[in-house]
């Protein structure tokens, strides 16, 4: 389930399953009130929070939310730590709300399995929109949630403090792209789409 948050039109997904009611909340950006309207209402038991990186409008929310749910917070990649710290600085610079640092339960590294949702996530580190940037991959369901690395007929943004064009398309291209046509990912903004896709027809990737 998506659960666009802040001015910027997030996607905080509550993922869970259904035969347990148990799952995690991947990017709370912010809006925490509505994200928890929502966890209440589809009746899901949250076990963890778990972050893509530490651009605001991804981990905004994490700090209320953990304390609210009583629950911990996985990943980024350290890499991101700088950004995570200032994310106050960041606040101010987007014109948004004051918002609490959070600090990670569990940094993330390349070739780790995260379990949300009684499922087991690879993860890849991605950098190029964020240092500290990593991808969740189901291999058997062929999901991936990409945060802001990739999006269906776009890239992340590379003019951000920390990011490299060409470190980012590297990302997709050694390290998405090489899962499968057949993948379809969930981006940290718009609509979701496939791999194939995103090859055969994303500007950025031609």
């Amino acid at each position: 389930m998506v659960i666009p948050v802040t001015s910027f039109q997030q996607n905080c997904s509550l993922i869970w399953n259904p035969a347990t009611m148990k799952g995690a909340v991947v990017d709370p950006g912010g809006d925490v009130p509505h994200i928890l309207q929502a966890i209440k209402e589809q009746g899901v038991t949250v076990e963890k929070i778990v972050l893509t990186h530490g651009h605001i409008d991804h981990v905004g929310g994490a700090a209320d939310l953990a304390e609210a749910l009583k629950v911990p917070v996985e990943g980024p990649h350290e890499a991101d730590r700088m950004l995570i710290e200032r994310v106050k600085d960041q606040a101010v610079q987007f014109g948004l709300a004051d918002v609490k640092p959070v600090e990670p339960d569990l940094w993330l590294v390349e070739g780790d399995k995260m379990e949300m949702a009684g499922r087991s996530f690879e993860v890849y580190h991605c950098p190029g929109h964020a240092p500290g940037h990593v991808v969740f991959f189901d291999r058997e369901l062929r999901l991936a949630i990409s945060g802001d690395v990739l999006f269906a007929g776009s890239v992340g943004r590379t003019d951000l403090p920390g990011g490299d064009h060409d470190q980012l398309i590297a990302s997709i291209k050694e390290k998405l792209l090489p899962l499968g046509d057949d993948v379809s990912f969930l981006p940290g903004h718009g609509p979701a789409s496939t791999f194939g896709h995103e090859r055969q027809t994303n500007p950025f990737l031609k």
